[in-house]
């Protein structure tokens, strides 16, 4: 029952954060705030992909279901609800990217919140949304764990890549649909499906997935350096060039 047990206590982390969220509108505010930000910085970062090409619908995944300013309390909900049955009717491959994302996404919303928290005790400092968020992510610090989350990013890609090469796991998912509808997993069945068939259409031309995740890294191990080593300054105008690419 270890896959289980992971997902649970990593969507009851989350659940603990939302708690605090709903007793402190201020920080709900500013955890949106935040993650809309980080948002528009994807989109940005990434706009030459989503504009089309081989990668557009693999960094639109992304982008929607790993950056965006969503609120996942309904396929968290349904992760619970799954967690045993992933567990014990799906491939050991597919429990272990179930306990991946639930676990970044426990991590990616400690992260916020922590960087909300920032925001909002800079709230009459009047600066730019910018510069805000450059002295916000500064303050909160958490180097390790923002590597931490970007290797969970593309372990994630690399996991569902690996999983378009299980025998059956598509027939499988195809099989779920009329259940999820049933049962109210259909958020959850959504992201099942998209997730498996982006990466297998990755996986009809050699290394494409590889390649696509090689950008990813790359691309957020230079943003994680601007953030955390290059001059204030430099940082804020490296981010408006990267906002003034976004097209959500």
């Amino acid at each position: 029952m270890q896959a289980a047990l992971k997902i649970r206590a990593a969507v009851g982390a989350v659940s603990l954060l939302r708690q605090a969220e709903k007793a402190d509108p201020a920080l709900r505010q500013a955890v949106g705030d935040v993650k809309r930000f980080q948002s528009r910085r994807f989109a940005g970062s990434y706009a030459d992909l989503l504009a089309g090409g081989p990668y557009a619908k693999a960094a639109r995944f992304f982008l929607d279901e790993l950056y965006n300013d969503q609120d996942h309390a309904e396929r968290d909900a349904q992760f619970v609800h799954i967690a045993s049955a992933i567990e014990k009717f799906f491939p050991a491959q597919a429990a272990d990217a179930a306990i991946a994302l639930a676990e970044l996404h426990a991590l990616t919303e400690t992260l916020d919140q922590a960087v909300a928290a920032a925001w909002l005790a800079l709230e009459n400092a009047r600066l730019p949304a910018v510069q805000r968020y450059v002295t916000a992510w500064r303050a909160v610090d958490h180097r390790a764990k923002r590597q931490t989350q970007l290797t969970a990013v593309v372990g994630i890609g690399k996991q569902l890549a690996r999983l378009t090469r299980t025998p059956g796991l598509r027939t499988m998912l195809r099989l779920m649909r009329g259940p999820a509808s049933v049962t109210g997993l259909s958020s959850l069945q959504r992201f099942l499906e998209s997730g498996f068939d982006i990466f297998s259409a990755l996986a009809t031309r050699a290394r494409s997935a590889d390649e696509f995740l090689a950008i990813v890294g790359e691309r957020e191990s230079v943003l994680l350096a601007h953030l955390f080593d290059a001059e204030p300054a430099a940082c804020a105008d490296e981010l408006r060039r990267i906002l003034g690419q976004a097209r959500c």
